[in-house]
């Protein structure tokens, strides 16, 4: 029997790739087809979307939602890998650090910034991951990106010695590395930084509230179904009879339709089933993903 399409929202646990939580999915669901939305850490937690079977084909477009996470950064130590799971590699005390410098050193990391990855990353450079070449010896020169951290504000403040402690809760593009956030405030303060907590709040639409941890899963698996999952991500658009037949063999419908969302719109057909994701294109509405049989 094909296992039911939908997404499910997991609470992603410490210690565990990404990877690592589709493959658990993956024997609960019965199903190879499975693929998440937004990679996390191994030391961070959350919200880690996952989709099913059919629901595989939204998670392209969920990937590019805006995230939210609290974070702790550490000031006073750097890392190989700006987290707690790196080697220290340098550092000066921030002891003598007030609240209003850090705040200070915050400010130009957030609107539309540019942002160097981190050196221990999943981006790939000559079709091979930065991590790999990293671990060998050979860390490559990471090329700045264009990043939005719509919100940087920071929390409580923990001095330990030299070392200074700041809890932030931060509102940001996709593509957006926090352990970066953590690096470039320790840089800009001269003492270096690195996170120590992570943990993923909001992915889009899907909130940690709504989360399940892998014990919950592994006692009930559900699934939210497709409809549901995409009528919760996206604009919508009910199509009649004719309009779904179109859709649904590829066809396109004119622009004025999509209502002019800048991005995917999910369609759906006269029964509530979802047809396909639609998206302008040239004054049309093209479909992006067809989801019908």
């Amino acid at each position: 029997m094909t296992a039911a399409s939908g997404l499910v929202v997991v609470d992603k646990p410490a210690g565990l790739t990404s990877h690592d939580v589709v493959a658990r999915i993956r024997k609960m669901a019965g199903t190879r087809r499975v693929g998440h939305a937004g990679t996390l850490d191994p030391m961070a937690t959350g919200v880690l979307v996952v989709g099913v079977e059919k629901a595989t084909r939204l998670l392209g477009h969920l990937t590019l939602a805006e995230k939210e996470y609290r974070a702790t950064i550490r000031l006073g130590q750097a890392t190989d890998t700006d987290d707690a799971e790196g080697t220290v590699i340098g550092g000066a005390s921030a002891a003598g650090l007030s609240a209003d410098a850090v705040r200070a050193a915050a400010l130009p990391l957030t609107g539309d910034i540019e942002q160097v990855p981190p050196g221990v990353s999943a981006i790939k450079v000559g079709g091979r991951r930065a991590h790999r070449l990293t671990r060998e010896g050979a860390p490559p020169e990471l090329a700045a990106r264009p990043v939005t951290v719509r919100d940087l504000r920071l929390g409580e403040l923990r001095r330990h010695g030299d070392l200074l402690d700041v809890d932030a809760a931060v509102t940001c593009s996709s593509g957006t590395y926090v352990r970066a956030l953590a690096r470039d405030l320790g840089r800009a303060l001269g003492t270096g930084g690195h996170l120590t907590y992570l943990r993923r709040v909001r992915s889009g639409p899907y909130r940690i509230e709504a989360a399940a941890t892998l014990d919950d899963l592994a006692a009930r698996f559900e699934v939210t179904p497709l409809a549901d999952a995409a009528a919760s991500a996206f604009p919508r658009l009910d199509l009649d009879a004719d309009q779904a037949r179109t859709v649904a063999h590829g066809g396109r419908l004119p622009a004025a339709r999509l209502g002019g969302a800048p991005g995917a719109v999910a369609a759906f057909g006269p029964d509530g089933s979802l047809i396909a994701l639609l998206r302008e294109d040239a004054g049309q509405a093209r479909p992006l993903a067809v989801f019908v049989p």
